[in-house]
Order: C-alpha cells, then structure tokens, then sequence
C-alpha cells in the first residue's frame, strides 16, 4: 500500500488550535494558560474496522435512527482522529472499507505539524473550521458570542469549575463555530464531499472530538436524527479518551449560537452552511435507508 503525507514535516505533538487562546481571552476571562491546551490522548478509541487502532477516536456514525424511523447506512461517513499515525494495515483497511474521500478540518499549522498519511487513490481536502478565528468574518460581534457561550457551556454556572467547564479553548470554539464564516464554508465542504463521493468519507480535525464533533452533530441533526442519540454519539469521544473530555453544555452552547444567530436550525444550514433543500434531500437518499 503506498501512502502519502499531505505535508512534508514529521508528525509532532498535537496543538490545540492556537485562536482558541486569542478567543477565550476575548470573553474577557482570566484562565491560566494550561487550561487551553490540549493534553495527547492516552487511549485508543473502540474501533469500527480492524487495523485501523492507531486512528485516534474512529468510529463508524452508521446504526443512527432518525426522529420518521429511518436508519443512518453504516460505512458511509466515519469520524475520528488525525490520520498521521495511519499504518500499512490501517491503509489497506481503509481502502478495503470503501474509504474515497477523507475531509480534514484542521489548521494549516496543525497540518504542518502532523501530515496524514492518505492511501494512494484517496480524496483528501482541507477545510479548515477556525482559519477566521482571528479576525476573520462573524455573523455577531465576538465579544457578545464569547459572553453568552460562557454562560451556556458552564450550564448557568458562576463559576469557571474545571469540572463542569471542561477545557476553556476548547469550550469556547463551540458557540463561535456556527458564529465563523470559515467554519460554514469548512462544513459546507464537508457535506458536498459526503455528496460527491463514491464511496464513504472519513471526517476528522486533531482529536476526532470538538470540531468533528460539532460537524457530525450538524451532519446528524439534518439529517434527522433525534438530539438525545446526537449527544450519545458526541460524548462516545469519552470512552476514547478514558475520562471526560467532551460536556453535553458544549453541544448545548452550539445550538443555542444557532438559534440565536439564524433564527433556527434549518436556517443555520441555509443562510449559513448554504445547502439548498436539493442538497439535504439528497443527502438523506444517500445516507439513510
């Protein structure tokens, strides 16, 4: 199997994208430094397909039920973890899986410091979800979206508790994805890959875990699929990781930036993301059965 790096450096530690920083200061909070950095994950994530358990968090979003009774297709659109430590074997289980396309969400810099490794044949495109994350274009002013996504991910909460906040960086890049124009072009991206391909397409960032996360909330919730089983499958990333990484308040403060910036979901994926009805509905020929 040859394979290839979508970059010429050698695979390095994982960063956390470095305008999560920029942002969570722009909320006006005071957080030590180590609160907004991304430890390495110390676990391997259950897997799907045999010989791919070097993929951090992979998993297989097939098995889904929608709210009309209809079934997500397995081996359709899997999730994960950057692809840098991808193996010989893991290669050919991919091919073998019918993988054709693979979406990378990260930064430029985290592409850099970690290249995938991506099977001869195999369609790989950047979409970067937070290339507007400094200064780039917003659908609300920053400082508001910051203020109010304090108080959703901390579920109400006065205080900043390591516990229930989680890791403030990455808390915050949840009501600021749906606020991003490079995070709706990056997702509109995403769901014309899942249109387009041949075969199935593997959607992963760093971890498989915040900005996968909210794209495969996005990608489920249009697709029908009831909340209670969108927030099962987000907070599945903390059986990989082995204690909890992901809060069902972050999933909670993405929604509600979408309600408050679009009006509502549906408008979200037209006004924002842009999918016509066409695309949805076709979306759900493909991918539902």
């Amino acid at each position: 199997m040859v394979l290839s790096r979508t970059a010429n450096r050698m695979p390095a530690a994982r960063p956390v994208a470095r305008g999560l920083v920029a942002l969570t200061l722009a909320a006006g909070l005071s957080v030590p430094l180590a609160t907004v950095t991304t430890a390495a994950p110390t676990t391997t994530a259950t897997q799907s397909i045999d010989g791919l358990d070097a993929v951090f968090n992979f998993r297989d979003i097939g098995g889904l039920t929608t709210g009309d009774g209809r079934t997500v297709k397995p081996g359709l659109v899997y999730r994960s973890g950057d692809l840098q430590h991808l193996s010989d074997a893991g290669a050919e289980a991919m091919v073998g899986a019918g993988i054709t396309n693979v979406v990378d969400l990260r930064t430029d810099q985290e592409r850099a410091d970690g290249p995938n490794r991506i099977p001869e044949g195999v369609r790989s495109v950047d979409a970067d979800v937070v290339a507007g994350i400094q200064g780039g274009a917003m659908r609300e002013p920053q400082p508001l979206n910051s203020a109010l996504g304090v108080t959703d991910v901390t579920a109400g909460s006065t205080q900043l508790e390591q516990e229930r906040f989680g890791l403030v960086g990455e808390a915050m890049l949840f009501p600021a994805m749906p606020n991003l124009e490079s995070a709706n072009e990056a997702y509109a991206t995403m769901f014309r890959e899942i249109l387009d391909a041949d075969g199935a397409t593997l959607v992963h960032c760093t971890a498989g875990k915040d900005r996968t996360g909210w794209g495969m909330a996005v990608l489920q919730t249009t697709l029908g699929v009831p909340r209670d089983q969108v927030y099962a499958d987000f907070l599945a990333t903390n059986e990989a990781f082995g204690h909890d990484a992901a809060f069902d308040s972050w999933l909670d403060a993405a929604f509600n930036a979408v309600d408050r910036i679009y009006g509502s979901f549906d408008d979200y994926l037209a006004d924002g993301i842009g999918l016509t009805d066409g695309e949805i509905d076709q979306l759900k020929d493909k991918l539902l059965a």
